[in-house]
Parts: structure tokens; C-alpha cells; sequence
């Protein structure tokens, strides 16, 4: 497996990436998540529309907790041909806890928790601390990428904007 050395930092400390980095125009992997009622989630299962893919370390932590706030404020405004997934290793329940605490009703929350497949395929799972790391990918209809943001602090914030505008762009 591929290990990309001081591929982003958290607070100030280098940190390792295993998975190859995923490009634009890069064909999306498939997965197998878990959603918050414990069904198996797949690309599949979103197919035919354009997906937002918000890859946060945990939902119970402050930069990540206002992420996901924010991607659920604009989803509405997305329309029904955008899904918004947030995927974290925090386990379904703790997920579900946290969007019902949150009141998050338009993304759905997905755990890597079970298997640890999506951060390796998807480029994202660090290493040191056996999270994923803070990324954006917008994947259209037919499952390319056509965005892609690595935030290359853990602990900072994305750019919103460019990813909203992607999402509305591959509509």
C-alpha cells in the first residue's frame, strides 16, 4: 500500500496518508460503509446522482462538528440530484447520536469503522492515529471525480464555496 509521507499535518505534526491520491477525472472507488441503522452502503446506492463526499476525522470534534453543520445548512439549497455523505471512523451509533444532538437531516453520515477499506481506497487514513484525513471529493453521475480538495491541515477548515460550486457544477 502506498504511504504518502507528511501528506497534511495536525496541529503542526506531520502526518502519514496510505492509499494513492485520488485525482480529478479519476474514476471514484466503490465502498462499503455503514450507515447510522447499520445497512451496508455502497457507490452504488447513490447512483445517478452527484455526490458531495465530506471525509472528516470525527464528528466529535469542533472543526469537524462545524463542517458537517454548514454542508447540512446547504444541502437543501443543492436540490435532489446532489446526496452530501459525511465519512468518518466514528462508529454508526455515536453518528447517529451526533446528528440527532445536531439536528443534521440532509447529509448522511457513513463509518469506515468496520473494515478501515475507505481511507486506503479513497487516500484519507492516517496513518499515526488510524483516522481519515479532512477531504472534499465531489463525484459526479458517472462516477468521476471532478473535485477534489486535501485540506493540508487537519484541523482547518475547507473551502465551501469551491466545493458547493463543483457539486452545483456537475449537476
Amino acid at each position: 500500500m502506498t504511504e504518502r509521507s507528511a501528506a497534511v499535518t495536525l496541529k503542526g505534526n506531520p502526518m502519514t496518508l496510505l492509499g494513492d491520491e485520488l485525482k480529478v477525472g479519476d474514476a471514484a472507488p466503490d465502498f462499503s460503509l455503514k450507515a447510522n441503522d447499520m445497512s451496508d452502503k455502497s457507490l452504488a446506492d447513490y447512483a445517478g446522482k452527484v455526490k458531495l463526499i465530506s471525509v472528516v476525522p470525527s464528528l466529535d470534534t469542533p472543526v469537524c462538528d462545524t463542517e458537517t453543520r454548514k454542508f447540512n445548512e446547504e444541502a437543501g439549497g443543492l436540490g435532489d440530484g446532489v446526496v452530501v455523505l459525511t465519512v468518518s471512523v466514528d462508529t454508526p451509533m455515536a453518528q447517529k447520536r451526533w446528528c440527532g444532538a445536531a439536528g443534521v437531516e440532509n447529509v448522511e453520515c457513513l463509518s469506515d469503522f468496520k473494515d478501515h477499506t475507505f481511507g486506503p481506497a479513497y487516500g484519507v487514513r492516517i496513518k499515526e492515529i488510524g483516522l481519515l484525513a479532512r477531504q472534499i471529493f465531489v463525484v459526479d453521475k458517472d462516477d468521476k471525480i471532478v473535485y477534489t480538495q486535501l485540506v493540508g491541515e487537519v484541523a482547518e477548515e475547507p473551502d465551501y464555496d469551491a466545493a458547493l460550486a463543483a457539486a452545483k457544477g456537475a449537476l
